[in-house]
């Protein structure tokens, strides 16, 4: 017989629908403090005296992908991608432990940044012809480049929002827009070269193991 919560249910809009609007207030604050609390470790973490950083070696792949100016929408479209799963969860309990496990995974990230400084490898393009990149790249220096934070942030949210998604039964098309982006936003930090292969590798390992840590140890969430 198979998983109920393969097969879709006409009512899963409504069940989202519920899902988003529990606790929405605590969530929209949550998340603007997780997020602003996160750039102010960063920016610290990057400001940090420390050896001199390893640039990271680029792959064949790295040579091949071409530089794509509009992958930067993707890339920046992280900081709403992650929100997502955090307004499907339904209890403070489920709120608290997700917070921690971001906060874990951003701790693993900050420590290898500190003990093993990467920096992004310099490449032959004039940024000032886009304004955007230059804008990024001054305020995000090149460093705290392995494992890529955005590409684990991104693998993270991606497991646990097709976790959510099966539990309220939405549609395959929904299950499947989960994956697009989520793989959007791997390409993109390589089409905007603000990462090489070997630091989104190491991303998505942290983001993935982190995820199926916490989601194993976690009760599943409310089915409604």
């Amino acid at each position: 017989m198979p998983d109920a919560t393969l097969l879709p249910d006409p009512a899963w809009p409504e069940r989202i629908g519920r899902r988003v609007g529990t606790l929405w207030p605590i969530k929209m604050l949550a998340n603007i403090a997780g997020v602003a609390g996160f750039f102010a470790v960063y920016f610290w973490v990057q400001r940090l005296p420390h050896a001199a950083a390893i640039v990271m070696p680029l792959t064949a792949l790295d040579r091949w992908l071409p530089f794509q100016p509009a992958a930067l929408a993707l890339y920046a479209s992280l900081w709403v991608y992650i929100a997502l799963p955090f307004a499907l969860l339904r209890t403070r309990g489920e709120l608290v432990a997700y917070g921690v496990a971001a906060f874990a995974l951003s701790a693993i990230a900050m420590t290898a940044f500190v003990v093993w400084p990467t920096a992004v490898p310099q490449v032959d393009i004039d940024w000032s012809q886009y304004p955007a990149f230059e804008f990024l790249r001054t305020v995000d220096a090149q460093s705290n480049a392995c494992p890529s934070l955005h590409v684990a942030f991104a693998v993270f949210s991606a497991l646990w929002l097709a976790r959510l998604l099966r539990e309220t039964r939405a549609g395959s098309g929904l299950r499947g827009l989960n994956a697009l982006w989520c793989a959007g936003i791997l390409y993109s930090t390589l089409a905007t070269r603000q990462h090489v292969v070997l630091d989104v590798v190491a991303g998505a390992a942290l983001g993935g193991v982190v995820a199926a840590l916490h989601m194993h140890r976690m009760r599943p969430c409310s089915k409604v």
